[in-house]
């Protein structure tokens, strides 16, 4: 006879633990320190579905599958919707009711979240400079596994026949003329940087509407600093291929 008790909803989604885990740092808490809190986690949430979807993606990619890869690429394209989306929420916050918490972060920032590193290694970024908020450890190792992994855009390169070294544009050129399966999942990858450039583009102005040009938590020069990293397609041959047509 086993003692286990009965699998609930709320044991195996581990809700009490869930809950804990919102901390205001004030003594007397700020109203949004909680929003703020809440919207962060659930961030880094998406961010490790994004990773666990990015390895399947890139599987598919590997064995010729398209249709699992468009399946996959349409998810992630969901779930980058619903992290852009959730900025309007944030924005709910008023700059004056940021700055009511804002000091007791100290040098805690954004910057240093390291799934979102990951998730840069993952789609191509190859800079070192990634790696210098993180000390040694599993997180880190993380970051520096996904560097040196081929990346998403590899996969999709090896997937269209681009043989390692050569301009893309021609075969995706001929992909776009021939093969309308395999120009769908040029499309859903169009999506996929779309989507984060997006991401980026309302992270920006986000910031922006909430301390303005003030530095950064973490040291980094905020806004200004976000702004370089707009507007860089991960996938470029599938924005050049445009011109072509």
């Amino acid at each position: 006879m086993t003692t286990d008790k009965a699998l609930t909803y709320t044991s195996y989604l581990r809700i009490g633990e869930l809950l804990d885990l919102q901390s205001p740092r004030s003594v007397e808490p700020e109203h949004d320190e909680l929003l703020f809190i809440v919207i962060h986690q659930v961030y880094e949430l998406w961010f490790k579905q994004l990773l666990h979807e990015a390895v399947r993606l890139q599987r598919t990619l590997g064995e010729g599958d398209a249709r699992a890869a468009l399946h996959t690429l349409t998810r992630m394209r969901s779930i980058l919707k619903t992290v852009v989306a959730q900025v309007d929420i944030l924005e709910t916050m008023t700059p004056l009711s940021f700055a009511g918490f804002r000091g007791r972060l100290e040098s805690a920032s954004g910057f240093q979240s390291a799934q979102f590193r990951e998730w840069e290694a993952v789609l191509g970024r190859r800079d070192p400079s990634m790696l210098e908020p993180h000390p040694a450890g599993p997180a880190r190792d993380r970051i520096e596994a996904a560097m040196s992994r081929p990346s998403l855009y590899d996969s999709f390169l090896g997937f269209a026949g681009v043989p390692p070294g050569q301009d893309p544009v021609p075969a995706l050129t001929r992909i776009y003329a021939e093969d309308a399966l395999v120009a769908m999942v040029c499309e859903r990858m169009v999506d996929l940087d779309e989507g984060v450039q997006e991401w980026r583009y309302r992270h920006v102005k986000m910031v922006e509407r909430t301390i303005g040009a003030k530095t950064g938590t973490g040291g980094s020069t905020g806004a200004d600093y976000l702004r370089k990293t707009l507007f860089r397609p991960a996938f470029p041959a599938l924005w050049e291929v445009r011109a072509r047509f």
